[in-house]
């Protein structure tokens, strides 16, 4: 899964789980059950895991472009650089 893939998979959760809720509340209000609406919630927990976990072909539309291993080598891996520790004098 590429990045974009990614944000929309986020994305698509967020909105269909609070869609799936809203929804729930509502119907559970109105037909007066706890029951109901945790049955809806449920069914839309299970329809975001559906679409959001598995890695269907539109999320992998804008894939990254790796180094080759053989040009990788050419360049020098970025080195760590510590900064000198500074003394405070006393005052």
């Amino acid at each position: 899964m590429d990045w974009q893939g990614q944000k929309r998979v986020e994305q698509l959760m967020q909105i269909l789980l609070v869609i799936s809720g809203v929804v729930a509340v509502v119907v559970g209000y109105t037909t007066e059950s706890f029951r109901t609406m945790m049955l809806i919630y449920a069914g839309g927990v299970v329809l975001t895991t559906l679409v959001t976990v598995p890695n269907w072909p539109f999320y992998n539309l804008h894939p990254l472009k790796w180094l080759d291993p053989s040009e990788a080598e050419k360049h020098p891996k970025p080195q760590v650089v510590v900064a000198p520790k500074k003394k405070f004098s006393k005052k």
